[in-house]
Protein backbone atom coordinates (compact mmCIF):
# COMPACT_ATOMS: atom_id res chain seq x y z
CA UNK A 1 0.00 0.00 0.00
CA UNK A 2 1.27 3.40 -0.94
CA UNK A 3 1.10 6.15 1.57
CA UNK A 4 0.71 9.87 0.77
CA UNK A 5 3.67 11.98 1.80
CA UNK A 6 2.81 14.38 4.55
CA UNK A 7 3.36 18.07 3.91
CA UNK A 8 5.79 19.85 6.18
CA UNK A 9 4.48 23.35 5.29
CA UNK A 10 3.07 25.22 8.29
CA UNK A 11 -0.65 25.47 8.48
CA UNK A 12 -2.07 28.95 8.24
CA UNK A 13 -3.19 30.38 11.56
CA UNK A 14 -6.67 31.68 12.02
CA UNK A 15 -6.88 35.47 11.87
CA UNK A 16 -7.31 37.06 15.24
CA UNK A 17 -9.39 40.25 15.32
CA UNK A 18 -8.42 42.84 17.91
CA UNK A 19 -10.77 45.49 19.13
CA UNK A 20 -9.77 49.10 18.33
CA UNK A 21 -8.00 50.89 21.19
CA UNK A 22 -10.20 53.44 22.87
CA UNK A 23 -8.64 56.87 23.45
CA UNK A 24 -7.91 57.45 27.10
CA UNK A 25 -6.61 60.33 29.18
CA UNK A 26 -3.10 61.50 28.38
CA UNK A 27 -0.52 60.19 30.80
CA UNK A 28 0.44 62.73 33.43
CA UNK A 29 3.92 63.60 34.59
CA UNK A 30 3.90 63.46 38.38
CA UNK A 31 7.10 65.49 38.60
CA UNK A 32 5.77 68.33 36.45
CA UNK A 33 2.47 68.29 38.33
CA UNK A 34 4.22 68.58 41.69
CA UNK A 35 6.29 71.49 40.40
CA UNK A 36 3.17 73.37 39.37
CA UNK A 37 1.61 72.76 42.78
CA UNK A 38 4.76 73.95 44.54
CA UNK A 39 4.97 77.09 42.38
CA UNK A 40 1.31 77.92 43.08
CA UNK A 41 1.89 77.46 46.80
CA UNK A 42 4.91 79.81 46.78
CA UNK A 43 2.99 82.45 44.82
CA UNK A 44 0.13 82.30 47.32
CA UNK A 45 2.55 82.71 50.24
CA UNK A 46 4.09 85.73 48.53
CA UNK A 47 0.69 87.33 47.86
CA UNK A 48 -0.87 86.67 51.25
CA UNK A 49 1.99 87.41 53.67
CA UNK A 50 3.91 90.67 53.81
CA UNK A 51 6.67 89.00 55.82
CA UNK A 52 7.45 86.74 52.86
CA UNK A 53 7.74 89.75 50.56
CA UNK A 54 9.96 91.62 53.03
CA UNK A 55 12.22 88.57 53.36
CA UNK A 56 12.64 88.41 49.60
CA UNK A 57 13.58 92.08 49.38
CA UNK A 58 16.03 91.70 52.27
CA UNK A 59 17.74 88.70 50.68
CA UNK A 60 18.07 90.48 47.32
CA UNK A 61 19.55 93.55 49.02
CA UNK A 62 22.18 91.51 50.88
CA UNK A 63 22.95 89.59 47.69
CA UNK A 64 23.49 92.88 45.87
CA UNK A 65 25.87 94.17 48.56
CA UNK A 66 27.73 90.87 48.62
CA UNK A 67 28.33 90.98 44.88
CA UNK A 68 29.54 94.57 45.14
CA UNK A 69 32.04 93.70 47.94
CA UNK A 70 32.97 90.17 46.94
CA UNK A 71 36.53 91.18 45.99
CA UNK A 72 37.03 92.88 49.38
CA UNK A 73 35.65 90.24 51.73
CA UNK A 74 37.55 87.21 53.07
CA UNK A 75 36.25 83.74 52.10
CA UNK A 76 34.82 83.01 55.57
CA UNK A 77 32.68 86.17 55.42
CA UNK A 78 31.37 85.24 51.98
CA UNK A 79 30.55 81.74 53.22
CA UNK A 80 28.75 83.05 56.32
CA UNK A 81 26.65 85.43 54.27
CA UNK A 82 25.83 82.76 51.70
CA UNK A 83 24.79 80.32 54.45
CA UNK A 84 22.50 82.90 56.09
CA UNK A 85 20.90 83.78 52.74
CA UNK A 86 20.32 80.11 51.92
CA UNK A 87 18.70 79.59 55.33
CA UNK A 88 16.34 82.52 54.74
CA UNK A 89 15.53 81.22 51.27
CA UNK A 90 14.55 77.81 52.70
CA UNK A 91 12.38 79.33 55.40
CA UNK A 92 10.59 81.53 52.84
CA UNK A 93 9.61 78.39 50.96
CA UNK A 94 8.54 76.03 53.74
CA UNK A 95 8.94 77.69 57.14
CA UNK A 96 6.38 79.34 59.33
CA UNK A 97 6.21 83.13 59.56
CA UNK A 98 7.98 83.01 62.91
CA UNK A 99 10.82 80.97 61.40
CA UNK A 100 11.06 83.46 58.51
CA UNK A 101 11.37 86.39 60.92
CA UNK A 102 14.07 84.55 62.88
CA UNK A 103 16.01 83.86 59.67
CA UNK A 104 15.70 87.54 58.73
CA UNK A 105 17.15 88.58 62.07
CA UNK A 106 20.04 86.14 61.70
CA UNK A 107 20.79 87.40 58.19
CA UNK A 108 20.74 90.99 59.42
CA UNK A 109 23.21 90.15 62.18
CA UNK A 110 25.54 88.31 59.80
CA UNK A 111 25.34 91.17 57.26
CA UNK A 112 26.12 93.81 59.90
CA UNK A 113 29.08 91.74 61.09
CA UNK A 114 30.69 90.98 57.72
CA UNK A 115 29.64 93.62 55.18
CA UNK A 116 31.52 96.90 54.99
CA UNK A 117 29.24 99.92 55.59
CA UNK A 118 28.88 102.53 52.86
CA UNK A 119 29.12 106.24 53.74
CA UNK A 120 25.84 108.15 53.31
CA UNK A 121 23.82 105.05 52.34
CA UNK A 122 20.53 106.93 51.89
CA UNK A 123 22.08 109.46 49.53
CA UNK A 124 23.90 106.71 47.69
CA UNK A 125 20.71 104.75 47.07
CA UNK A 126 18.74 107.82 45.99
CA UNK A 127 21.45 108.90 43.57
CA UNK A 128 21.63 105.39 42.16
CA UNK A 129 17.87 105.31 41.58
CA UNK A 130 18.01 108.78 39.99
CA UNK A 131 20.82 107.80 37.61
CA UNK A 132 18.99 104.65 36.56
CA UNK A 133 15.82 106.67 35.93
CA UNK A 134 17.76 109.21 33.85
CA UNK A 135 19.40 106.43 31.83
CA UNK A 136 16.03 104.79 31.15
CA UNK A 137 14.48 108.13 30.17
CA UNK A 138 17.37 108.93 27.82
CA UNK A 139 17.11 105.49 26.25
CA UNK A 140 13.38 105.92 25.64
CA UNK A 141 13.94 109.41 24.23
CA UNK A 142 16.74 108.28 21.91
CA UNK A 143 15.25 105.09 20.53
CA UNK A 144 11.48 105.14 21.11
CA UNK A 145 9.61 108.36 21.97
CA UNK A 146 10.93 111.91 21.98
CA UNK A 147 8.88 114.82 23.37
CA UNK A 148 8.37 117.70 20.95
CA UNK A 149 6.51 120.99 21.23
CA UNK A 150 5.12 122.88 18.26
CA UNK A 151 6.17 126.55 18.30
CA UNK A 152 4.50 127.87 15.13
CA UNK A 153 1.17 127.57 13.35
CA UNK A 154 2.43 125.98 10.12
CA UNK A 155 0.46 122.76 10.75
CA UNK A 156 -2.81 124.39 11.81
CA UNK A 157 -5.56 123.32 12.13
CA UNK A 158 -4.16 119.77 12.37
CA UNK A 159 -1.66 120.72 15.08
CA UNK A 160 -1.46 124.11 16.76
CA UNK A 161 1.52 126.24 17.71
CA UNK A 162 1.61 128.98 20.32
CA UNK A 163 -1.07 131.65 19.86
CA UNK A 164 -1.48 134.89 21.81
CA UNK A 165 -3.76 137.85 22.31
CA UNK A 166 -2.89 141.23 23.82
CA UNK A 167 -5.63 142.06 26.31
CA UNK A 168 -7.17 145.48 26.78
CA UNK A 169 -8.20 147.34 29.96
CA UNK A 170 -11.71 145.87 29.72
CA UNK A 171 -10.46 142.26 29.66
CA UNK A 172 -10.54 140.49 33.00
CA UNK A 173 -7.88 138.02 34.16
CA UNK A 174 -9.24 135.02 36.12
CA UNK A 175 -8.25 134.28 39.69
CA UNK A 176 -5.32 132.04 40.56
CA UNK A 177 -7.34 128.84 40.97
CA UNK A 178 -9.05 129.20 37.60
CA UNK A 179 -5.76 130.05 35.92
CA UNK A 180 -4.11 127.00 37.47
CA UNK A 181 -6.63 124.55 36.04
CA UNK A 182 -6.93 126.47 32.76
CA UNK A 183 -3.19 126.14 32.22
CA UNK A 184 -2.71 122.47 33.13
CA UNK A 185 -5.82 121.28 31.29
CA UNK A 186 -6.17 123.69 28.35
CA UNK A 187 -2.68 125.19 28.11
CA UNK A 188 -3.93 128.76 28.64
CA UNK A 189 -1.74 131.17 30.62
CA UNK A 190 -1.89 134.87 31.43
CA UNK A 191 0.94 137.36 31.89
CA UNK A 192 0.13 140.64 33.61
CA UNK A 193 2.81 143.19 34.57
CA UNK A 194 1.89 146.69 35.81
CA UNK A 195 4.37 149.58 35.89
CA UNK A 196 5.41 150.50 39.43
CA UNK A 197 6.95 153.81 38.35
CA UNK A 198 7.06 155.88 35.14
CA UNK A 199 9.88 155.18 32.73
CA UNK A 200 11.02 153.93 29.34
CA UNK A 201 11.74 150.36 28.31
CA UNK A 202 15.52 150.15 28.65
CA UNK A 203 16.78 146.61 28.39
CA UNK A 204 15.74 142.96 28.57
CA UNK A 205 17.61 139.80 29.47
CA UNK A 206 17.31 136.48 27.63
CA UNK A 207 15.07 133.98 29.43
CA UNK A 208 16.73 131.63 31.91
CA UNK A 209 15.99 128.08 30.81
CA UNK A 210 15.39 125.00 32.95
CA UNK A 211 15.76 121.84 30.82
CA UNK A 212 13.00 122.31 28.21
CA UNK A 213 11.21 125.29 29.77
CA UNK A 214 11.76 129.00 30.29
CA UNK A 215 12.17 129.58 34.03
CA UNK A 216 12.13 133.37 34.15
CA UNK A 217 12.82 136.51 32.14
CA UNK A 218 13.69 140.02 33.33
CA UNK A 219 13.33 143.43 31.72
CA UNK A 220 13.84 147.00 32.92
CA UNK A 221 11.45 149.95 32.68
CA UNK A 222 12.93 153.15 34.05
CA UNK A 223 14.91 152.17 37.14
CA UNK A 224 12.77 149.16 38.01
CA UNK A 225 13.45 145.55 37.00
CA UNK A 226 10.48 143.25 36.41
CA UNK A 227 10.55 139.44 36.49
CA UNK A 228 8.15 137.14 34.65
CA UNK A 229 8.18 133.53 35.84
CA UNK A 230 7.69 130.72 33.32
CA UNK A 231 7.32 133.09 30.35
CA UNK A 232 6.15 131.79 26.96
CA UNK A 233 8.44 131.71 23.96
CA UNK A 234 8.73 135.17 22.41
CA UNK A 235 7.20 136.95 25.40
CA UNK A 236 8.52 140.42 24.54
CA UNK A 237 7.49 140.53 20.90
CA UNK A 238 4.12 138.91 21.66
CA UNK A 239 3.50 141.69 24.21
CA UNK A 240 4.53 144.41 21.73
CA UNK A 241 7.77 145.28 23.53
CA UNK A 242 10.13 143.96 20.83
CA UNK A 243 10.17 143.61 17.06
CA UNK A 244 7.94 140.70 16.00
CA UNK A 245 9.87 137.49 15.53
CA UNK A 246 13.08 138.77 17.12
CA UNK A 247 14.88 135.99 19.01
CA UNK A 248 14.58 135.73 22.78
CA UNK A 249 18.38 135.64 23.07
CA UNK A 250 18.74 139.09 21.42
CA UNK A 251 15.37 140.85 21.44
CA UNK A 252 15.12 144.04 19.39
CA UNK A 253 13.32 146.34 21.82
CA UNK A 254 10.83 148.93 20.61
CA UNK A 255 10.76 152.49 22.02
CA UNK A 256 8.04 152.29 24.67
CA UNK A 257 7.32 154.37 27.77
CA UNK A 258 4.85 153.76 30.59
CA UNK A 259 3.22 155.64 33.42
CA UNK A 260 2.83 154.29 36.95
CA UNK A 261 -0.14 151.92 37.13
CA UNK A 262 -0.17 151.34 33.35
CA UNK A 263 -0.13 147.81 31.94
CA UNK A 264 3.31 146.92 30.57
CA UNK A 265 2.22 143.39 29.63
CA UNK A 266 -1.32 142.06 29.60
CA UNK A 267 -1.24 138.93 27.53
CA UNK A 268 -3.20 135.71 27.03
CA UNK A 269 -1.13 132.83 25.63
CA UNK A 270 -2.34 129.42 24.47
CA UNK A 271 0.46 126.86 24.44
CA UNK A 272 1.32 124.90 21.34
CA UNK A 273 0.64 121.19 21.14
CA UNK A 274 3.12 118.93 22.94
CA UNK A 275 3.45 115.50 21.40
CA UNK A 276 5.61 112.39 21.34
CA UNK A 277 7.64 111.65 18.22
CA UNK A 278 7.81 107.98 17.24
CA UNK A 279 11.50 107.28 16.57
CA UNK A 280 11.09 103.52 16.19
CA UNK A 281 8.79 102.97 13.18
CA UNK A 282 11.12 104.33 10.52
CA UNK A 283 13.77 101.81 11.52
CA UNK A 284 11.51 99.15 9.98
CA UNK A 285 9.84 100.98 7.09
CA UNK A 286 10.31 104.08 4.95
CA UNK A 287 8.23 107.21 5.53
CA UNK A 288 5.02 107.32 3.51
CA UNK A 289 3.18 110.12 1.79
CA UNK A 290 0.79 111.76 4.24
CA UNK A 291 2.88 111.03 7.36
CA UNK A 292 3.45 113.98 9.70
CA UNK A 293 7.22 113.87 10.09
CA UNK A 294 9.77 115.60 12.31
CA UNK A 295 13.16 116.38 10.76
CA UNK A 296 16.36 118.30 11.39
CA UNK A 297 17.07 121.51 9.51
CA UNK A 298 20.84 121.09 9.25
CA UNK A 299 20.72 120.55 5.46
CA UNK A 300 18.15 123.25 4.70
CA UNK A 301 19.83 126.34 3.30
CA UNK A 302 17.47 129.29 3.55
CA UNK A 303 18.06 132.65 5.25
CA UNK A 304 14.98 132.26 7.46
CA UNK A 305 15.63 128.66 8.53
CA UNK A 306 18.04 128.09 11.46
CA UNK A 307 20.40 125.13 11.13
CA UNK A 308 19.97 123.61 14.57
CA UNK A 309 16.24 123.10 14.96
CA UNK A 310 13.54 120.50 14.34
CA UNK A 311 10.60 121.14 12.02
CA UNK A 312 7.30 119.27 11.79
CA UNK A 313 5.51 119.06 8.42
CA UNK A 314 3.47 116.63 6.35
CA UNK A 315 5.41 114.46 3.89
CA UNK A 316 3.92 115.10 0.42
CA UNK A 317 6.37 113.65 -2.12
CA UNK A 318 9.03 110.92 -2.34
CA UNK A 319 12.36 110.65 -4.12
CA UNK A 320 12.16 110.42 -7.91
CA UNK A 321 8.67 111.93 -8.20
CA UNK A 322 7.77 114.95 -10.34
CA UNK A 323 5.73 117.45 -8.33
CA UNK A 324 3.67 120.51 -9.21
CA UNK A 325 0.66 122.41 -7.78
CA UNK A 326 -2.42 122.99 -9.93
CA UNK A 327 -4.89 125.87 -9.91
CA UNK A 328 -7.07 124.10 -7.31
CA UNK A 329 -4.24 124.22 -4.74
CA UNK A 330 -3.72 120.46 -5.06
CA UNK A 331 -0.41 118.68 -5.39
CA UNK A 332 0.13 116.84 -8.66
CA UNK A 333 2.45 113.83 -8.41
CA UNK A 334 3.72 112.38 -11.71
CA UNK A 335 0.76 113.97 -13.50
CA UNK A 336 -1.88 112.68 -11.04
CA UNK A 337 -3.46 115.18 -8.61
CA UNK A 338 -3.87 114.12 -4.99
CA UNK A 339 -7.43 113.96 -3.69
CA UNK A 340 -9.33 113.60 -0.43
CA UNK A 341 -9.06 109.84 -0.92
CA UNK A 342 -5.25 109.96 -0.66
CA UNK A 343 -4.23 108.66 2.80
CA UNK A 344 -3.18 111.57 5.00
CA UNK A 345 -4.91 114.20 2.85
CA UNK A 346 -8.53 113.52 3.80
CA UNK A 347 -8.89 116.74 5.79
CA UNK A 348 -6.45 118.79 3.76
CA UNK A 349 -8.27 118.33 0.44
CA UNK A 350 -11.67 117.28 1.70
CA UNK A 351 -13.13 120.81 1.78
CA UNK A 352 -10.86 122.71 -0.61
CA UNK A 353 -12.60 124.54 -3.43
CA UNK A 354 -11.02 126.69 -6.13
CA UNK A 355 -8.25 128.90 -4.75
CA UNK A 356 -9.00 127.83 -1.21
CA UNK A 357 -11.00 130.90 -0.21
CA UNK A 358 -14.12 128.77 0.25
CA UNK A 359 -12.39 125.97 2.15
CA UNK A 360 -14.07 124.77 5.31
CA UNK A 361 -12.44 123.63 8.51
CA UNK A 362 -9.44 125.94 8.09
CA UNK A 363 -7.77 123.88 5.33
CA UNK A 364 -7.06 125.43 1.94
CA UNK A 365 -4.76 123.00 0.14
CA UNK A 366 -1.29 124.13 -0.95
CA UNK A 367 -0.75 127.51 -2.56
CA UNK A 368 1.64 127.53 -5.57
CA UNK A 369 4.40 129.91 -4.45
CA UNK A 370 8.16 130.25 -4.95
CA UNK A 371 9.45 127.05 -6.61
CA UNK A 372 5.93 126.05 -7.70
CA UNK A 373 4.79 129.40 -9.04
CA UNK A 374 3.10 129.49 -12.48
CA UNK A 375 2.89 125.72 -12.83
CA UNK A 376 6.60 125.04 -12.27
CA UNK A 377 7.58 121.43 -11.59
CA UNK A 378 10.18 119.93 -9.29
CA UNK A 379 11.80 116.51 -9.50
CA UNK A 380 12.55 115.23 -6.00
CA UNK A 381 16.14 113.89 -5.75
CA UNK A 382 16.64 110.25 -4.86
CA UNK A 383 16.52 109.53 -1.09
CA UNK A 384 14.92 112.93 -0.48
CA UNK A 385 11.42 114.07 0.49
CA UNK A 386 9.22 117.12 0.14
CA UNK A 387 7.46 118.35 3.29
CA UNK A 388 4.77 121.02 3.50
CA UNK A 389 2.66 122.53 6.26
CA UNK A 390 -1.11 122.16 6.35
CA UNK A 391 -1.44 125.91 7.00
CA UNK A 392 -0.26 126.76 3.49
CA UNK A 393 -0.52 130.54 3.94
CA UNK A 394 1.71 130.56 6.98
CA UNK A 395 4.22 127.77 6.37
CA UNK A 396 7.86 128.02 5.39
CA UNK A 397 8.30 124.63 3.75
CA UNK A 398 9.59 122.75 0.68
CA UNK A 399 7.93 125.26 -1.62
CA UNK A 400 10.63 127.69 -0.46
CA UNK A 401 13.69 125.59 0.39
CA UNK A 402 13.25 122.38 -1.62
CA UNK A 403 13.80 118.80 -0.46
CA UNK A 404 15.14 117.26 2.74
CA UNK A 405 17.49 114.22 2.92
CA UNK A 406 16.12 110.95 4.24
CA UNK A 407 18.72 110.80 7.01
CA UNK A 408 17.45 114.07 8.52
CA UNK A 409 14.03 112.57 9.31
CA UNK A 410 14.03 111.51 12.97
CA UNK A 411 10.48 110.17 13.30
CA UNK A 412 6.75 110.71 12.90
CA UNK A 413 4.15 112.45 15.04
CA UNK A 414 2.60 109.92 17.39
CA UNK A 415 0.59 111.13 20.40
CA UNK A 416 -0.48 114.58 21.63
CA UNK A 417 -0.11 114.49 25.41
CA UNK A 418 -0.81 118.15 26.27
CA UNK A 419 -2.95 120.27 26.32
CA UNK A 420 -5.77 117.91 27.18
CA UNK A 421 -8.79 120.15 26.68
CA UNK A 422 -9.92 122.73 24.14
CA UNK A 423 -9.26 126.46 24.32
CA UNK A 424 -9.68 129.65 22.32
CA UNK A 425 -11.85 127.93 19.72
CA UNK A 426 -9.40 125.08 19.24
CA UNK A 427 -10.77 121.54 19.48
CA UNK A 428 -8.94 119.10 21.73
CA UNK A 429 -6.27 117.14 19.89
CA UNK A 430 -5.32 114.97 22.85
CA UNK A 431 -4.32 111.44 21.84
CA UNK A 432 -4.27 110.22 18.25
CA UNK A 433 -7.40 111.92 16.91
CA UNK A 434 -5.57 114.92 15.39
CA UNK A 435 -4.69 112.87 12.29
Amino acid sequence: MKTQPTSTAPKPKAAVQTAPRQPGPAPTNPLAQSRWIETARLVMRWVLFRTIRQAGRMRRHVWKLLNAQRDLLPPQSIQALQTAMDALRRQRRVGSLGAVRTAMQELEQVANRHLKPYPFPAWRENVEVLLVAIAVAMGIRTFFLQPFKIPTGSMQPTLFGITDKVLGPEDKIPNRLVRFFDYWINGVSFVHVVAKAPGELRRAEPPVRLVLFNLRQRFQVGEVWYTVWFPPEGLLWRAGLAARGSPDSHPVLLPRSFQAGEDIIKLRVVSGDHLFVDRLTYNFRRPRRGDIIVFETKHIYHPNVPQNQYYIKRLVALGGETVSINNDNRLVINGQPLTAQTPGFEKLYGSTAGSGSNAAGGYCGHEPVERFRDGQQMVVPKNHYLAMGDNTRNSLDSRYWGSIPREDVIGKAFFVYWPIGSANGRPSRFGLGYR
